[in-house]
């Protein structure tokens, strides 16, 4: 017997900004709707809390900072931090010189879990590349019976009417059909075959902070796509909220190298900070400089085979 299952009802969302399209549950469409001024991507922290991110994050990269610099026990040095004889501008202090050097495994005992929904299967292809130090837990195409589908327009579709009218009418009927095969008994991991990258998705992601700032560096350039960059924005708020300190290492990763070593953006059309290629330029123009400005000694004339070398440190050239 074919599963009974109620009709669908939809509503596509544009990605930067928000935007509601139309239900087609009674086969109508509703038309070109105004954009409101959100996105339907959503970022909650689960864990930690505020008050164990700011009782025990910082202290507990110290005290694995510490025992690689000290010949005391992490246990005593972990004592000292809880009973208050360590300052927090010192900690915090180590912390950013550990992390400036590269000493990245002291911050990967701190993480954080997020609850993540209204992203689009595009963005989710992407996030899941990273796998050191984060794990992923997904919403299931196969065991969800999706009722209410949600898609995700791009707003260069979505600035268009006519764009938008096409590629709705595309998405709601892709939608409809994937109900009328659960309806006629397809199974759900069959029926899914048919679903778009712009179908919307839920995850939970924990990550440790070493592999969140290096996500952070990719994703939250303006090289990565729009939709990745407004999730990782909106992380960073997250972490922000419970940490200003700790969300302050999350940047563009050219803030930190000192450079944009992105081939897309050798123009600088990015202005964030200049290309490699500009600034190596102006390095090899400084050396070039250096050496043309540095004072000619007489061992650096050419040698002429015909004088001696006593003759030459003399000052005498003549045979």
């Amino acid at each position: 017997m074919a599963q009974q299952v109620e009709k669908v009802s939809r509503t596509g969302t544009l990605g930067e900004p928000g935007l509601p399209v139309q239900d087609r549950g009674n086969q109508q469409v509703s038309g070109f709707k105004a954009r409101p001024e959100t996105s339907s991507i959503q970022v909650q922290m689960l864990f930690p809390t505020p008050e164990i991110v700011q009782q025990y994050y910082v202290p507990l990269a110290y005290t694995a900072a510490r025992t690689c610099y000290s010949e005391k026990l992490p246990q005593a040095i972990w004592d000292d931090v809880m009973a208050g004889k360590v300052a927090e501008e010192k900690m915090r202090k180590l912390l950013g010189s550990v992390i400036e050097s590269g000493h990245g495994t002291v911050i990967e005992h701190i993480s954080f879990t997020f609850a993540i929904s209204g992203v689009s299967r595009s963005l989710t292809h992407q996030l899941v590349r990273h796998r050191m130090g984060v794990s992923f837990d997904q919403q299931s195409q196969r065991y969800v019976k999706y009722r209410e589908p949600q898609y995700t327009v791009p707003a260069s579709v979505g600035d268009d009417e006519e764009l938008l009218s096409r590629f709705s009418d595309a998405m709601e009927d892709n939608l409809e059909l994937y109900s009328d095969l659960l309806q006629e008994g397809v199974p759900a991991e069959d029926a899914r075959f048919l679903f778009p990258n712009g179908l919307q998705t839920n995850l939970v992601m924990t990550v440790n902070l070493r592999q969140l700032i290096h996500m952070s560096g990719l994703r939250l350039c303006t090289m990565a796509q729009w939709e990745i960059r407004k999730l990782f924005a909106l992380i960073k708020a997250e972490v922000r909220r419970v940490s200003p300190f700790l969300s302050s290492f999350l940047v563009i990763k050219c803030v930190s190298l000192g450079y944009c070593d992105e081939t897309r953006n050798e123009d600088e059309h990015c202005k964030v900070r200049p290309h490699k290629n500009t600034v190596f330029a102006v390095f090899d123009a400084h050396r070039k400089t250096q050496r043309t400005a540095r004072p000619q000694g007489p061992t650096s004339a050419p040698a002429d085979p015909g004088v001696a070398p006593a003759q030459l440190a003399a000052g005498n050239s003549s045979p």
